[in-house]
């Protein structure tokens, strides 16, 4: 049996940081169940103060951990980032692109979504992930090979209202497949984590911000959709499965995604 140990190899995880909130975010849970894996982590994120609180938390277990500033909407960023890891590290073993903006930045419905608005969420979850992708796959390569671990979203499964969130997470899937086909030759395998509900800062307390809806009566609501009979998952559910594509217990598995939602999107139609 193949083993989940990350010991030697270095993790880039991008959107490692996370904004304040009742519970952890998905990219600092994946940095330090990488860490707790073995790995040495650099945790990527464009509030350097939000990198640096994930990269102590890990070192606070004993874990070895950096920290790198990128904006996944500016290429020259994203390419200095890639370089900074080089430059440090000298290699690249598994890259986790945990990005992602929805109501926040303004998303909604088709008939009242704005050009800027549109082009700001896809920019940032869609086209930040293929540039990362682009810079981080070369380094990969030199490395002997690699894993991808995108975030994808159960909304393209589902009947979420706003259309540049769904869109930009479809595309997700496609851009994993792509590079998972086309690097299969490098060594690098691609796959996507797909969360459902799940509470997090982005997808519970800015909800509680737009709405004036108290936290726990919205994941109370939330909950009472998965039929596992339990509360909706947390970023550390999700964190199991970005393990599992980093490690070599997943050494035959690119092009593909798992579904983290408690048996949620099975209700859908």
């Amino acid at each position: 049996m193949q083993s989940q140990s990350l010991a030697g190899r270095v993790a880039l995880v991008v959107g490692g940081g996370q904004e304040p909130g009742g519970a952890v975010g998905m990219g600092r849970a994946a940095a330090v169940t990488l860490a707790r894996a073995g790995a040495r982590v650099i945790v990527g994120d464009r509030n350097p103060t939000a990198a640096e609180e994930t990269a102590e938390a890990i070192r606070t277990e004993g874990g070895t951990a950096s920290t790198v500033t990128i904006d996944v909407s500016d290429e020259d960023s994203i390419a200095a980032a890639l370089g900074d890891v080089e430059e440090t590290e000298g290699r690249l073993d598994v890259l986790h692109n945990n990005v992602g903006v929805s109501v926040g930045a303004g998303d909604s419905a088709l008939a009242s979504i704005t050009p800027e608005v549109f082009d700001r969420v896809t920019n940032i979850n869609l086209r930040g992930m293929v540039l990362t992708c682009k810079h981080a796959i070369p380094l990969m390569a030199r490395s002997g090979g690699g894993s991808i671990i995108s975030v994808g979203s159960t909304a393209p499964m589902t009947h979420y209202e706003q259309i540049a969130y769904k869109t930009s997470k479809a595309g997700v899937i496609a851009m994993s497949e792509n590079i998972a086909w086309f690097h299969a030759g490098e060594g690098i395998r691609s796959n996507v984590v797909i969360p459902g509900l799940i509470d997090t800062p982005m997808a519970i307390d800015t909800r509680v911000r737009l709405s004036g809806r108290p936290r726990e009566e919205l994941i109370e609501e939330r909950s009472r959709k998965i039929p596992l009979g339990r509360k909706i998952g947390t970023a550390w559910d999700v964190a199991d499965a970005v393990l599992f594509f980093a490690s070599d217990q997943s050494s035959f598995v690119t092009g593909q995604h798992i579904v983290v939602d408690g048996g949620w999107t099975l209700q859908v139609g």
